[in-house]
């Protein structure tokens, strides 16, 4: 554990990341789709009446996903957050800013949001993607262009893990893809938005652009996936922002994104995918090309898919809609989130929290042999 301290600040504390291949036990939580909105009302009561003046947000509002972050802050090591961040976007696309407002409470509201999570980020790594909203990124590849990793060297013994991961270190595009290492796990951070056939975010109306040379990120993912050795780090765990296995309408799944992506996902091995765009909680069977994977939870080929979106923000939760027959749970009554637990290095446990009350609303241990070093099922 680090700290750090002067005459003219605040003493703050934070831990630095356990080294590759430590086989200790960790948690990780997953928050997606989390924003805050002038007073609390915003998030948890999702109340959208008009407003014309800059929001103040107190730092220490007790919003109920953030709030319980903060009082379990012992109870795990990290955070990820692939996308959508406090959603100031909305103060414009919903029509509460008055001409002379907006860019500030564009800007106001992110701040705000920032100290909200400070309790947090400030005690634990707090690992990021691009949102969708913040269409040209500016604010993102500014305050987080210079934070995120690119793939650290390989600790693999073998010389081909090493020379791939290498590759991949050349081919990251931190913070828009990226991956990093903790302990048990290989965590990769996946960019839905941009920087691969069809992407969403790409085009004149979004202003979204390619942020690498055509094909990077898919040939960092595939280089980065390669490289992994189950001898270090036995768990291979994606995270991004818009999924391709969702209940509810079909527009809510990535057809682009499974394209360029689910091919690479079975053939590498991931073990678990985590996606959140719509707005609730959702578990799925491990699944293959719209197939569940006959092994289920016991040893499967296939990745296990989440969706943790329900964490909250001024658009509210999403209804779950129409469940594809490989759906395990799915949830959308209250703001939620999850817990990814590292128990050892055959068993994966992902528990869903209620935000308001932290009562475990559903859970799911996936266990997997991870019998060959280096995974290709091509």
């Amino acid at each position: 554990m680090l700290c750090c301290s002067s005459t003219n600040s605040t003493v703050e504390q934070f831990f630095s990341p356990r080294l590759p291949g430590d086989k200790t036990p960790f948690a990780v939580n997953v928050v997606i789709d989390l924003g805050v909105y002038g007073a609390d009302g915003f998030t948890t009561q999702m109340d959208k009446s008009k407003r014309d003046t800059i929001p103040h947000v107190e730092p220490a509002l007790n919003h109920s996903t953030i709030g319980r972050l903060a009082s379990t802050i012992d109870d795990y090591e990290l955070v990820l957050h692939p996308g959508d961040l406090a959603y100031a976007d909305d103060w414009i696309l919903e029509g509460h800013y008055s001409k002379h407002s907006t860019a500030n409470a564009y800007q106001a509201i992110l701040e705000n949001f920032y100290d909200q999570l400070a309790p947090i980020a400030a005690r634990k790594p707090y690992m990021v993607l691009c949102p969708a909203g913040q269409t040209n990124f500016s604010d993102f590849t500014t305050r987080f262009g210079r934070t995120m990793p690119t793939a650290f060297a390989s600790t693999s013994a073998n010389a081909s893990a090493r020379v791939l991961a290498n590759a991949a270190r050349r081919l990251a595009k931190p913070p828009f893809w990226y991956s990093f290492e903790h302990g048990m796990a290989h965590v990769v951070m996946l960019d839905t938005e941009t920087d691969f056939a069809a992407a969403p975010a790409e085009g004149p109306r979004l202003r979204g652009r390619p942020f690498g040379a055509p094909g990077q990120q898919r040939a960092f993912l595939a280089a980065d996936l390669a490289a992994v050795d189950r001898a270090v780090t036995p768990w291979l765990v994606v995270a991004a922002h818009r999924p391709w296995y969702t209940t509810g309408p079909a527009r809510h799944a990535c057809a682009a994104c499974r394209a360029a992506f689910e091919p690479l996902f079975y053939r590498f091995g991931v073990d678990l995918a985590v996606f959140g765009h719509v707005h609730n909680a959702q578990r799925f069977r491990p699944v293959v090309n719209g197939t569940a994977d006959p092994r289920g939870l016991d040893d499967p080929k296939a990745p296990m898919y989440i969706v943790a979106g329900g964490a909250g923000n001024i658009e509210g939760l999403a209804r779950i809609g129409a469940k594809p027959s490989y759906t395990a749970w799915a949830y959308a009554d209250n703001f939620s989130y999850a817990t990814v637990s590292f128990l050892d290095a055959n068993r994966l446990q992902v528990d869903f929290i209620r935000s308001a009350t932290g009562e475990t609303l559903d859970t799911s241990v996936l266990y997997k042999s991870h019998k060959e070093r280096f995974v290709d099922q091509m």
